[in-house]
């Protein structure tokens, strides 16, 4: 059970700390993965639980 709830947080904080890396990337990068800065704004600004 610990370790579930352990891989569980480890999840949310990669998914958190992923849509960071959204905020700082430039538009180019953006682009490539097709993704727009407003889309990458919203992403980015979402709670890491959701």
């Amino acid at each position: 059970m610990v370790r579930s709830l352990a891989n569980r947080v480890g999840d949310l904080l990669d998914r958190r700390r992923s849509r960071l890396a959204l905020l700082e990337m430039t538009d180019d990068q953006l682009k490539d993965i097709g993704i727009s800065r407003c889309e990458a704004h919203r992403e980015g600004l979402r709670p890491f639980w959701d």
